[in-house]
């Protein structure tokens, strides 16, 4: 039986996707980002059985961090933690969050999100594939992140 990963390695295990084939984070395009976040979400992890265990996120949006408002895609992935007695406790999250400079082509799309849980019996290559299908992922993909960040929080 294969190893399952720990959540602790998830972010390193994104990373790795994202940097395969010795890239570097400023190299990638919104299409490479999308494709390493698959690969990342094709990986199933040392957690609990249920189904809102392990979601992943895909969203986008117009946001304003404490500074200039910019254009964001944020990839996330969702881990639910239980505690002893085999309740919810908090989740952890795992974030690919990709920034754009403020073109009005991106600030046009307004925002939108969608969730796939692996315990929900659907199957993640039709949810990728419902979103890249949509009409905003054509103009999405044509645009280069000026910045990515990789980070783990917990909520």
């Amino acid at each position: 039986m294969t190893r399952r990963p720990s959540i602790d390695e998830a972010v390193g295990l994104l990373e790795g996707e994202l940097t395969a084939g010795q890239r570097v984070l400023a190299d990638l395009g919104t299409e490479d980002v999308w494709q390493a976040y698959l690969r990342f979400g094709r990986q199933l992890f040392d957690i609990s059985d249920g189904s809102v265990a392990d979601g992943l996120l895909f969203q986008y949006g117009n946001y304003s961090f404490g500074g200039p408002e910019t254009f964001t895609l944020d990839l996330t992935r969702q881990f639910e933690i239980l505690d002893a007695d085999g309740d919810y406790d908090h989740y952890v999250q795992v974030y690919c969050e990709c920034r754009y400079e403020a073109e009005p082509a991106l600030q046009a799309l307004g925002s939108f999100d969608s969730w796939f849980f692996h315990g929900s019996g659907g199957d993640l290559d039709e949810w990728a594939h419902s979103l890249t299908v949509r009409p905003e992922w054509t103009t999405l993909r044509t645009f280069k992140p000026t910045g990515i960040r990789v980070y783990q929080d917990q909520v």
